[in-house]
């Protein structure tokens, strides 16, 4: 699946970080995953501490542990995308106005 992911960001010419530690099985040789996944492996360990992908740490993942821990929002009530789309716009300008209003 990781593969077949990183082949169509691959033929999109999207330049992505993806995590890699999520194989189940290993394939032969003691290596999980395929050519891209350790391409992907390797650009991941060479960006170090200055590593894009090291930044989500920072950036948007709190906003999304804060969303399910403090606003309860753990699954969409809604069916459809357009319908979903709205709902989790809803959820964020709640959690942006909560955070303006504690900053005031």
């Amino acid at each position: 699946m990781l593969e077949a992911n990183l082949a169509g960001l691959k033929d999109r010419e999207i330049s992505a970080y993806i995590a890699t530690g999520q194989a189940k099985r290993p394939t032969t040789g003691g290596k999980v995953g395929g050519p891209l996944t350790q391409a992907m492996r390797q650009k991941l360990k060479l960006g170090g501490h200055r590593s894009r992908y090291r930044l989500r740490k920072q950036l948007p993942e709190p906003v999304f542990g804060q969303i399910k821990q403090a606003r309860g929002f753990r699954q969409f009530l809604l069916r459809g995308l357009d319908k979903v789309q709205d709902e989790w716009s809803l959820v964020c300008i709640a959690h942006n106005i909560t955070k303006l209003w504690a900053v005031a």
